[in-house]
């Protein structure tokens, strides 16, 4: 009985692990501004509008947002089953992290028959910073998605080459094809590596003779090759906009003034995103292709092909973004448990300690040592969500906009000012107007005598004062709301 307790034990705590970092108060902070703003109106419309093959904005066709819908169509089924709200809107990326972890603990038992390898893989992931973050498993983005997907074809990929099992090829060209469902052409980007692994362990040729290649590759582009088909037939233009926005122009130029560096990401990995645990990769690697054991040395070989190529990819491109690195961190938690799980199994047999203890708790002290300040860090970052100081006076607006919608303030028959792009704003204007609340965006340059307003930015409030007539009816922090008499003489 205590055997199969200790057994369910520490899946179970394995389980309230990943839960706080992932779903622990993942709706407290308003929709961020950019792709989950510009996704959420998107699975919005969808939701009302029943088009499930054409994303719209603001009720047209979204020429901008040329990614494939398949987050959209998790984020409206998600919508449905939990209502109109930003953890709704966010769910899809925490389950798709879920499903990441399970991934990965699944492979490790079936692979190297360890639960405790796939367990310190897990939690080295579940304590990154870069992947415990917005853009990732906390916001409604498709890096979190992506990542699930191209986890999975890469360990099936890795999983085929040792077993030669089709059933994997198959399943490897399905996840890919999700993964290119999920964020297009990105979905793709592993697989130089793929190609450079198989050629060294010599299974590229044995790959082209093999009749279920052809099958899963066919299968693979009925799926593509189908939904991006049928936008187009219904949205003309479609393909042209994604050749422009996706397949040229962010590897060939600088979109949106995200131009860096050439070692940006190592910059963010060493600096913020795997500061804790960065130093531990170069270990791992070392480790895993010196120890004895042929199966972490092919394991090693191929989850450094992952990283290392994935990253001279992104880092060659001219537009960089810090959460494109997103899908390399499971392949580098890999790598930095390979290291951990060497340690762990030597306290595990060191002789001295199994004969003097009744039972050898300290490969369970080091990891208990060695994962509680990350984990504690991680855990005060998403318990207690709070915007960047940076970011703070930015969202003030969303965070009022957010209490109106939770019925906590009333901004009945007022306007909202706002200057520049709002995709974050306007899902709680629609929210709003859905529970029959009269709020629009409107001209602060062209106010009429009578309106009541809401401005938070400064360069707004300034225009105010200046150029009408007003009185200030209601403050929380610096969003005001004016009542408007009229243009000054």
């Amino acid at each position: 009985m205590n055997a199969i307790y200790l057994r369910h034990l520490k899946y179970i705590v394995l389980a309230v692990l990943i839960f706080f970092p992932l779903f622990g108060h993942l709706g407290s902070l308003p929709i961020r501004i950019w792709d989950e703003g510009r996704n959420a109106i998107n699975a919005l419309e969808m939701l009302k509008n029943g088009n499930f093959i054409v994303t719209h904005y603001d009720g047209t066709p979204d020429m901008w947002n040329t990614k494939p819908p398949l987050l959209i169509w998790l984020q409206v089924i998600s919508m449905k089953l939990f209502g109109i709200n930003e953890t709704a809107i966010r769910l899809p990326s925490a389950f798709a992290g879920l499903f990441t972890c399970i991934g990965l603990l699944v492979f490790s038992l079936k692979y190297l028959k360890s639960f405790w390898f796939g367990f310190i893989t897990v939690f080295v992931l579940i304590t990154t910073f870069g992947y415990i973050d917005f853009h990732a498993t906390r916001t409604g983005d498709y890096d979190a998605l992506l990542t699930l997907f191209t986890t999975l074809s890469g360990l099936l990929f890795y999983s085929f080459c040792e077993t030669k099992n089709d059933k994997q090829l198959y399943l490897f060209f399905l996840f890919t094809a999700l993964a290119v469902l999920t964020k297009s052409i990105t979905g793709m980007l592993f697989l130089p590596a793929l190609l450079i692994y198989s050629l060294a362990k010599k299974q590229f040729l044995p790959l082209l003779k093999n009749k279920h290649f052809y099958f899963g590759l066919i299968s693979f582009l009925i799926l593509v090759v189908g939904y991006y088909s049928l936008r187009e037939a219904d949205n003309p233009g479609f393909i042209a906009a994604v050749q422009g926005n996706e397949l040229g122009g962010r590897f060939l130029e600088v979109i949106e003034d995200h131009e860096h560096g050439f070692w940006f990401y190592l910059d963010n990995f060493i600096n913020k995103h795997l500061s804790y645990w960065h130093l531990l990769i170069p270990c791992g690697v070392i480790f895993g292709f010196l120890v004895k054991d042929k199966k972490i040395n092919r394991l090693t070989l191929f989850s450094t092909l992952m990283v290392v190529t994935f990253f001279l990819i992104i880092s060659t491109a001219q537009t960089k973004i810090e959460w494109y690195s997103v899908p390399m961190y499971p392949f580098s938690a890999i790598l930095i448990a390979v290291f951990i799980y060497y340690i762990f199994n030597v306290l595990k047999n060191t002789t001295v300690f199994n004969e003097t203890l009744w039972y050898n708790i300290t490969p369970f002290i080091f990891l208990f040592l060695l994962g509680v300040t990350p984990y504690q860090q991680v855990f005060e970052k998403t318990y207690l969500p709070k915007e960047h100081r940076f970011e703070v006076e930015f969202y003030e607006l969303g965070h009022y906009l957010q209490d109106a919608a939770r019925g906590r303030i009333d901004i009945n028959n007022t306007f909202v000012l706002y200057d520049g792009y709002n995709a974050h704003n306007l899902f709680y204007i629609k929210i709003l107007n859905d529970k029959g609340i009269k709020t629009e965006f409107k001209d602060w340059k062209n106010l009429d005598s009578g309106d009541k307003v809401i401005a938070q930015q400064k360069h707004l409030k300034e225009y105010l004062i200046k150029h009408y007539k007003y009185e200030i009816i209601f403050q929380k922090g610096n969003v005001v709301t004016y009542k408007i008499y009229g243009n000054k003489e």
